[in-house]
């Protein structure tokens, strides 16, 4: 069965159950949304126009009474404007409310009301009418009518009371409701995900760690064994795939490594042959040479000594990775080492005009190991530096005594290695700012020769600030 069938019958009862979760999730959310919005929608704006006409009531009875003591039809004009809000809100309840009391009540208020209003006219027109006012013991026929009004609004508005509360409390039995059903079903998908993830992880799992731990001896250089490949799903093919990839790297890698061997052996005898023979031509061994011949040889012996170097750095990175580069270990004093590198690069140093300085922290620099392997170690970092070093910065070569190490550390200000480049800084070929010159290959064979004397080198660089290389030997090679 292939992995993808594997994965959807797995995980398709754990679909199904968060579908029917979604669903029942979907209708009581619906359910929720439209009680919510009864209330917001209905209740609320009836209980605020309920209380609005209420309060209405309250300002025209205040304003007939002004107008029985005073008779001022101003308070008159006041009053029939009020009672055209309050009519005005009482039409508008009737599209906001829905249950029966509700309705019962509005209905009363509103034929009070009429009733109320017809009175409160008809009385304003005999008090204009008549010559004498009122006498103070004189009761107002209408007191009763608003007052019959007022009662059926305060009905009303106990109506639509119990209206949300009966819909907060069906929000409320929706919620839990809601929340049971989905907290089980998500359990149980929660515990049929886990159940189908543990089968599956336990079937594939292997295999992928199987071919993880692969590609990281690959990526370590030392994978030998292929892995196991049974199965017939996408595991199995990758693993089959894999093993064929690595048979083809190890065949290219032989090759390759053949190739640069067999080539630089051929072809360094022929540019040593060259450049001896630019050198004696540069001395003027076979008699004098005119301005532009020397020109011309000065120009032959360097780019033979360039070709020779470069040759000679790929047959030592082809041997420190047979590991067949002869190495002979000696007692050797790094102090006086160190002197001796400084002594080789200070001619360059002072043609780039960067300050060549030594350093020592402390006093034990004796160690085991091939002192021109060793030189050419230093000497590369010290080029580099002196080579990514601007006019007028400093290279510092300092010696540590780290106890049952020996530490060297070369250090500049020059322009530093980007962030993206310091971790593949020491392999084959990659170089941080290739427009500087370079082969690429300097700082692998500085990996390479730390490595075979049983010690490490690290890197740590700002860019624009500087780079500082540390290179840390154990004083016994046994250690």
């Amino acid at each position: 069965m292939r992995l993808a069938s594997k994965i959807f019958l797995g995980f398709s009862l754990v679909i199904v159950v968060l579908a029917a979760v979604g669903v029942l999730g979907l209708r009581a959310v619906g359910r929720l949304v439209s009680v919510n919005r009864e209330i917001a929608s209905e209740a609320l704006p009836a209980l605020r126009l309920t209380s609005g006409v209420r309060d209405t009531l309250q300002t025209m009875a205040r304003l007939e009474a002004r107008f029985v003591v005073l008779r001022d039809r101003r308070y008159a004009d006041l009053w029939r404007e009020s009672a055209a809000h309050a009519r005005a809100d009482l039409a508008r309840l009737a599209d906001l409310v829905h249950s029966g009391p509700e309705a019962s009540h509005l209905a009363g208020a509103r034929v009070a009301f009429d009733r109320y209003h017809a009175a409160v006219l008809q009385a304003q027109s005999r008090l204009l009418a008549r010559a004498t006012p009122p006498t103070p013991g004189d009761e107002s026929p209408t007191r009763p009518l608003g007052e019959q009004v007022e009662t059926e609004l305060e009905a009303l508005q106990q109506a639509t009371h119990a209206r949300v509360h009966r819909a907060q409390a069906e929000v409320a039995r929706l919620e839990r409701r809601t929340w049971n059903g989905v907290i089980v079903a998500l359990a149980t998908a929660l515990v049929l995900a886990l159940l189908a993830t543990a089968v599956i992880a336990l079937r594939i799992t292997r295999s992928l760690r199987r071919l993880s731990v692969a590609t990281a001896a690959v990526a370590a250089g030392s994978f030998q064994e292929p892995i196991p490949a049974g199965g017939r799903d996408e595991v199995g093919v990758l693993a089959r795939s894999f093993n064929a990839m690595v048979d083809r790297l190890h065949k290219h890698d032989e090759l390759k490594e053949e190739f640069f061997a067999t080539l630089s052996h051929e072809l360094r005898s022929p540019i040593t042959s060259v450049r001896e023979a630019a050198h004696l031509l540069a001395d003027g061994v076979p008699g004098p040479l005119t301005a532009k011949q020397g020109r011309l040889v000065d120009i032959i012996r360097r780019s033979t000594d360039r070709l020779l170097r470069l040759v000679n750095q790929i047959l030592d990175v082809s041997r420190l990775r047979a590991g067949l580069l002869p190495l002979e270990f000696v007692p050797l004093d790094l102090d006086w080492l160190i002197a001796r590198a400084v002594d080789e690069l200070r001619p360059q140093a002072d043609e780039a005009r960067v300050a060549l300085v030594r350093e020592r922290v402390g006093a034990r620099f004796t160690v085991l190991g091939d002192e021109d392997r060793l030189v050419q170690v230093v000497v590369n970092l010290l080029a580099n530096a002196v080579r990514f070093t601007p006019v007028g910065g400093r290279v510092t070569v300092r010696l540590v005594d780290a106890g049952p190490e020996c530490e060297i550390q070369v250090e500049d200000n020059g322009v530093g290695i980007p962030a993206a480049e310091l971790p593949h800084i020491f392999e084959s070929y990659r170089q941080a700012h290739p427009g500087k010159g370079g082969t690429g290959l300097g700082l692998a064979i500085v990996r390479g020769l730390v490595q075979a004397h049983g010690g490490r080198v690290t890197a740590e660089s700002q860019e624009g600030k500087g780079s500082r290389f540390s290179v840390l030997l154990p004083r016994d090679r046994a250690a």
